[in-house]
């Protein structure tokens, strides 16, 4: 019985392996595919983690060109600048705003006395170089053991540098303008400090007092040349009112010779007419008395005219002042104001609007005066912070309003009758041709007109 009953056990075991291992099988057959998957998930991990220890290599490798070419560029950066800032030098352009403008260290009043700061300036700079003080070696030096020959050898060493400075010198002074002063200091005091390093090593050096005779020469040299420029402006100033006195005197000599003229014909027309009225008849007494009346009043109008030329003549400050416009030329609330002595002052108003600029200038007011440039004078003290060019005084616009002009006028008990709109003629036609046609669709509005038409 026992060993029936193993072997039924022993068949059972066997039955109950077999099922086991069949159902093992089954159980690898359902998970086969996430094993792959698994096995394909620590395959890219393993990839991906080769490639980020490439990436990391690479950045590291990139960091340390980036350090070395930013050290690199902090180097030729310094370079760049200093290059930059010794060729700021050379130019000879306009200066950066930050030099601002030249303040005159002299400010002499003619060319003389400029003349003869220059020449003091040169005498004092060979007065330093003769009692040796514009170059200086506080050493003595020796060449093979010769005092002599080491004293000879600074000699020429301060000779060369001397001659190198003065060189840089004379080359500022020569191309100095109105636009480089500045640059040209600079200049000076680079060729200054160039040259000093260039003889450190002997321990030669120039001066801080002969370079400020050279500075104190470039300033004293372009205030000279600014100052003869002044006096030629001047001079072209006097040599205008000059013309204009001419021009006018002319008209008015002219207007007396033609006033006179017109005098003698209407006396000797009027004493025939007087002998006609003698022997008159009674039918012809009116129309010949009233052509003596004509007569005599033409004749009081002819020696008025001739009157009026002598005393215009005879009145050296007496003129007109004019206030004109010219909005197609120089824009809105811009006005000229000017003197002219011309008996026809409108003749005057019309050169001025000739080839030069575009446009006609517009006369807003004509204004008599017996003291004409006292007048003008006025106009431009009063409105001297006005002006459109604050350097040149000859150029006579300014910027205000038309009520500001007729103001003033009238305070100084002038008789002024002010147009205040501008005709502009030529320039508002000329707007007019430049404007864009109207539209053409029906029932459509008109084109509008540009900004600048709608402000005209």
């Amino acid at each position: 019985m026992e060993a029936v009953l193993l072997a039924v056990i022993s068949a059972l075991l066997c039955g109950v392996a077999i099922w086991l291992f069949l159902e093992n099988q089954k159980l690898k057959a359902r998970i086969a595919p996430i094993l792959d998957i698994e096995a394909e998930i620590a395959h890219v991990k393993k990839s991906l983690q080769m490639e980020q220890n490439r990436f990391n290599d690479s950045v590291s490798t990139h960091k340390s060109q980036l350090a070395s070419m930013n050290q690199q560029y902090q180097s030729n950066k310094k370079i760049f600048d200093r290059l930059q800032s010794e060729i700021s030098v050379l130019e000879e352009s306009l200066e950066i705003i930050s030099y601002g403008l030249y303040k005159p260290h002299y400010d002499f009043e003619d060319t003389e006395r400029y003349k003869n700061e220059l020449d003091n300036i040169y005498e004092r700079k060979k007065g330093l170089i003769k009692s040796g003080l514009a170059v200086i070696c506080p050493n003595d030096w020796t060449v093979n053991g010769s005092v002599r020959e080491g004293a000879k050898m600074i000699k020429q060493e301060t000779k060369l540098m001397l001659r190198a400075f003065n060189a840089e010198v004379d080359a500022a002074v020569a191309k100095v303008t109105w636009n480089n002063i500045s640059k040209m200091e600079e200049r000076i005091t680079k060729a200054f400090t160039a040259i000093n390093d260039l003889g450190s090593v002997m321990q030669i050096s120039v001066t801080k007092a002969y370079l400020d005779l050279c500075l104190s020469e470039l300033r004293a040299s372009f205030e000279f040349e600014m100052k003869k420029q002044e006096m030629k402006e001047e001079q072209r100033r006097i040599k205008e009112q000059i013309r204009e006195e001419e021009t006018a005197q002319r008209e008015f000599e002219k207007a007396k010779k033609d006033a006179q003229m017109e005098e003698t014909r209407y006396q000797k027309a009027l004493e025939a007419a007087r002998k006609e009225l003698e022997t008159a008849q009674s039918t012809e007494l009116d129309s010949i008395t009233k052509k003596v009346s004509e007569l005599e009043e033409q004749l009081a109008q002819a020696r008025e005219k001739a009157t009026r030329a002598t005393s215009m003549a005879q009145l050296t400050k007496s003129g007109h002042v004019y206030v004109i416009s010219n909005i197609g030329s120089f824009g809105e609330n811009v006005y000229k104001i000017g003197m002219t002595r011309r008996l026809d002052p409108t003749e005057r108003v019309y050169e001025l609007g000739d080839a030069s600029v575009p446009f006609h200038f517009d006369i807003h007011a004509m204004i008599y005066s017996d003291d004409a440039p006292g007048l003008e004078s006025a106009f431009h003290k009063t409105f001297d912070s006005r002006r459109l060019n604050m350097v040149n005084t000859r150029k006579e616009f300014f910027r205000l309003t038309r009520d500001e002009i007729e103001e003033f006028a009238l305070t100084h008990h002038a008789n002024i009758e002010f147009t205040k709109l501008a005709e502009a003629k030529e320039y508002r036609q000329t707007l007019s041709l430049l404007a864009p046609p109207p539209s053409k669709v029906t029932g459509q509005d008109t084109e509008e007109l540009p900004a600048t038409l709608v402000s005209i």
